[in-house]
């Protein structure tokens, strides 16, 4: 085993986990806004012990106060270079890249400045390479993963929640100064000409631009694809709470925890959790407020949703937490792996539509953001040129920026990750991530964050089967060969 962990060439210098580890000052110890007062009765809808299925979220929907730059219907002059359908992470990311060379953008959403109803978590570090550490309203200076009631796995990796006003406030003003223009409508239609497209919106407005780039999410209907799309999907049940009490450490974020003594007393539970385990992730913000999700990391087909509840429920019970007040709600369903859209087509596609997310772990804000100025380069290179190059040309250069023949090539094999983890049960995710987070912190960090390249992928795996248990091994020779062999061909066909 330590022959096979010497495969690795030599990797960038990790740190070690030290039992007196202390956070240094980069880690925020100021308390997130959770609670404006404004918003919230100051009663107490204190459920029953340990279940919060019966209280209603005190949050509502707010939008942020910002001075956009809108568009006139009134204009004459209703071209563009490029219009953004969506104003999610990822399209306004696009939007402040691409308008900082001069090119003319509008973003089309029905709510440009609702707030996003998700709490992104996102490793510090790769905040930090972004430039936008600033937007982090919490950070821990560690993770920790419960593999069983025996054994805990500490990670010496900051973690930390993104401060969601922070972070798209940021980039509006981005956005602002370069003279991005938004248009508060729905878009019904987009259709296409040799050099140019427009979109129909709900509001009777017709725009046109060389380029229209579909932001709006998995359930985009703009974005086309060639394959049978067989995703597998992650699903989980959020709760943002006051609770009386809770058993996690305040400066660690529980990252997985795939304990399972909670179901003792329900042996339905049990039995099915078994076969399609659900795991907590769990961000403490102090003594009395936490952020809890239940979380099926991948299945196909979806989980049934009152099923993860209900595990959640079980949970909480078993770990003592009352909640007293549910502050946010959130139900996630993210669509993973299966095929990449239609490359090229006249529709470009950046964030969830695009298959930007991590097959294996459902991640996508933090590579979106570092992707996007590598799209928007490619536009301007077309679009800011005296050449303009627009058309087939123009389709063919932006989608190749977003999915080189490389970036293919590592996504076939984070998607036989997600094959893999859809074939076992909990005992083998359990093995797994007991051999996975004992890999060199280069490469299981590497892995997470899809920065890996295709032969860093290959003796990460290989380091990984030496380091298994046998029968984690036998999980491996008994249930992978079929994805395997599915990752060998489509990589085949990449490479042709």
């Amino acid at each position: 085993m330590a022959t096979c962990q010497r495969q690795f060439p030599s990797a960038p210098e990790a740190k070690t986990f030290l039992l007196n580890h202390k956070p240094a000052p980069l880690f925020s110890t100021r308390k997130p806004q959770i609670i404006p007062s404004r918003k919230f009765h100051h009663g107490i809808q204190s459920s029953k012990f340990g279940s919060f299925l019966d209280l209603k979220p005190l949050s509502k929907p707010e939008s942020l106060d910002f001075d956009l730059s809108w568009f006139d219907p009134a204009d004459r002059s209703r071209c563009f270079d490029v219009i953004i359908i969506g104003t999610g992470p990822a399209g306004l990311r696009l939007a402040e890249q691409v308008s900082r060379y001069g090119v003319k953008v509008c973003c089309v959403d029905p709510s440009p400045l609702s707030m996003w109803p998700n709490n992104y978590g996102v490793w510090v570090d790769e905040f930090e390479s972004l430039g936008l550490v600033g937007c982090l309203d919490k950070t821990w200076p560690m993770t920790c993963v419960f593999i069983d009631d025996d054994k805990t796995k500490y990670l010496d990796r900051p973690y930390g929640r993104v401060g969601r006003k922070e972070f798209k406030t940021k980039l509006l003003e981005n956005c602002a100064s370069s003279g991005v223009r938004f248009h508060k409508a729905k878009v019904w239609k987009v259709k296409h000409e040799e050099f140019e497209s427009s979109i129909a919106c709900d509001d009777g407005i017709e725009l046109r631009a060389s380029l229209v780039v579909d932001a709006s999410g998995f359930a985009s209907t703009f974005t086309e694809y060639d394959k049978p799309r067989n995703n597998g999907y992650q699903i989980a049940h959020g709760i943002l709470a006051e609770v009386d009490h809770h058993p996690f450490d305040l400066d660690k974020m529980v990252l997985m925890d795939w304990r399972d003594s909670h179901m003792g007393n329900e042996p339905c539970l049990r039995a099915n959790n078994s076969k399609v385990p659900t795991f907590l992730y769990a961000m403490p913000f102090d003594s009395n407020f936490v952020f809890l999700e239940e979380t099926s990391l991948v299945s196909r087909p979806l989980l049934s949703y009152m099923e993860v509840k209900n595990r959640m429920a079980a949970r909480l019970r078993h770990l003592g937490i009352r909640v007293k007040n549910v502050i946010e709600e959130e139900k996630c369903v993210i669509p993973m792996g299966g095929p990449l859209p239609q490359i090229p087509q006249n529709v470009m596609a950046i964030g969830g539509t695009s298959g930007l997310v991590h097959p294996s772990t459902g991640y996508m804000v933090s590579r979106t953001m570092a992707l996007a100025p590598i799209v928007a380069d490619a536009i301007v290179e077309c679009l800011g040129s005296t050449r303009m190059i627009r058309g087939r040309p123009l389709h063919q250069r932006v989608w190749n920026g977003l999915w080189p023949l490389e970036r293919r090539c590592t996504r076939e094999f984070y998607s036989f990750g997600m094959e893999t983890l859809l074939k076992l049960d909990l005992n083998g995710t359990r093995r797994f991530f007991d051999a996975f987070f004992d890999l060199n912190p280069y490469y299981w960090q590497g892995f997470l964050s899809s920065r890996l390249s295709l032969g860093e992928l290959l003796l990460l795996s290989f380091s990984l089967f030496c380091n298994a248990s046998n029968p984690s091994r036998f999980d491996i020779v008994t249930k992978c060969p079929v994805p395997l062999a599915r990752m060998v061909g489509n990589l085949a066909l990449e490479a042709i």
